[in-house]
């Protein structure tokens, strides 16, 4: 009897130490330093300091629904009511959308970058890939109506995690932007991980997801399947425009490609032929581009005149 309860005992701990270990990487992933992304994005051409700081914007600190604050900056360089909001990836900051944003500038767009939560400056205990993610998108959308005014063309743009987290936002509690550009985004958070565990950890998934499940669940308070951006995508009814590199392999393009296929109504796809992870812009540029101008266009979104 002793050796039966010694051996429970020993599964049970071995089950505990494992589901807080990855759990722990889940929730707690490491992200950059913030002088590191400046820093790397500067070598890389995708942001000036100095023209940044030129631009007319303004810091705001915007409160989420669970209780911390999104740390913000809303970039007004037009007189418009054409705004889009930007949703960096996992590991990353505000900073590291720059490079969208320009895009959206030299489109006659206003723009609002903001740290996830517990990214960049603004609070937030856990990383959760979208579910509380989510949340927090909305409450910046309702913050950019409220302060300017209910009749704007918002966009959402989102590169990775961000990507994903705006699919969730749309599909799953309102699609309350004008329309959605979702870059290298995953199409189910769950599929993602056991994916990144075989490749990672080099064990079988089927051992550590169901561990993973349960605890996720007791430490974070969310299953893992409500982190399904394919769940979620039918639901949208303004344009998407999917991007991924064909390169990605962190994120499987796949990905992508099953989104579009769920998603109804206007879409457009674009498969980058070089780069990898969230590197279609940097290595894409031109074709980048020209895409995100097709689309504007082909979904009446652009700017009259432009």
């Amino acid at each position: 009897m002793r050796r039966t309860l010694r051996y429970v005992f020993s599964v049970l701990l071995v089950i505990a130490t494992a589901g807080f270990y990855f759990t722990n990487r889940i929730m707690f992933i490491k992200k950059k330093a913030d002088e590191e992304i400046v820093r790397r994005d500067e070598e890389a051409g995708f942001l000036n300091s100095n023209d940044f700081e030129k631009l007319p914007k303004r810091e705001v600190s915007i409160t989420s629904p669970f209780g911390y604050h999104l740390k913000s900056i809303l970039v007004e360089p037009w007189e418009t009511n054409r705004y889009v909001i930007f949703c960096h990836g996992v590991t990353e900051n505000k900073m590291s959308s720059v490079k969208y944003m320009n895009l959206f500038l030299k489109r006659g767009f206003n723009a609002v970058i903001y740290d996830q939560r517990r990214h960049g400056e603004s609070g937030g205990r856990t990383t959760s890939y979208g579910f509380y993610e989510k949340f927090d998108l909305k409450a910046i959308v309702d913050w950019l109506k409220s302060e300017k005014g209910k009749h704007l063309l918002v966009g959402i743009h989102g590169e990775s995690m961000g990507a994903a987290t705006l699919l969730q936002y749309a599909g799953m509690l309102e699609d309350g932007a004008d329309f959605y550009i979702a870059d290298c985004p995953y199409s189910d958070f769950a599929e993602q991980l056991a994916y990144r565990v075989k490749e990672e950890v080099k064990l079988p998934p089927r051992l550590i997801m169901p561990i993973a499940h349960l605890f996720l669940k007791l430490r974070d308070h969310y299953p893992l399947k409500d982190v399904s951006p394919v769940s979620a995508v039918e639901n949208i009814e303004h344009p998407v425009l999917f991007i991924h590199s064909q390169k990605d392999d962190y994120i499987l393009h796949h990905m992508t490609e099953e989104l579009f296929d769920r998603k109804k109504g206007p879409k457009k796809l674009f498969l980058a032929q070089n780069g990898v992870h969230a590197r279609s812009l940097g290595e894409n540029r031109e074709e980048y581009e020209q895409v995100l101008d097709e689309f504007l266009e082909e979904f009446g979104l652009k700017e009259s005149g432009s």
